[in-house]
């Protein structure tokens, strides 16, 4: 068992020094490759929206903007005051908010699921995407989910559904 648990512990020192010999050009293709490709995917939910809508342009303009000038704002604020611009007494609140807003994807988010979420929702469902969602909510409409979503080895009969 003990040589077992050795063996098993050599293998993530194998694997930094697999990832430690990758040179730092393919590193950095893969990285805008691959953030490349996380951003595109992030752009493709939009086709279920309308985007003809006002209501849609204006929450999808105005959170890319501040999603790209609130932290180029917090970034020049800090290279010329030497701190970011929450400075309280507080440090972890200081780095909390400065950390958060320093991010263009999480503002551009937090705009985004604001704007989404509070201007005028009631009777947008349809420009919002909703009713495409909505198969996906439920487990029951597809048959194949619940050979799915069971637990291994039938133990789902020991357990009441839900």
């Amino acid at each position: 068992m003990l040589s077992f648990l050795l063996l098993l512990l050599v293998w993530p020192g194998k694997f930094g020094a697999l990832f430690a010999s990758i040179p730092f050009t393919i590193f950095a293709a893969l990285y805008c490759v691959l953030f490349g490709l996380v951003g595109s995917v992030g752009l493709s939910f939009l086709q279920f929206t309308n985007m003809n809508s006002m209501r849609n342009l204006f929450i999808a303009g105005v959170s890319l903007f501040l999603g790209l000038s609130v932290p180029q704002y917090f970034f020049q604020y800090t290279t010329t005051a030497q701190h970011g611009p929450a400075h309280t007494k507080a440090g972890w609140f200081n780095d909390f908010i400065n950390t958060t807003f320093s991010s263009p994807p999480t503002v551009a988010l937090i705009v985004a699921v604001f704007l989404d979420n509070t201007l005028d929702y009631k009777d947008t469902a349809n420009d919002r995407g909703m009713p495409w969602w909505v198969k996906f909510r439920t487990f029951k409409g597809d048959s194949r989910n619940e050979e799915f979503y069971t637990l291994p080895f039938n133990l789902n009969r020991f357990f009441p559904p839900s």
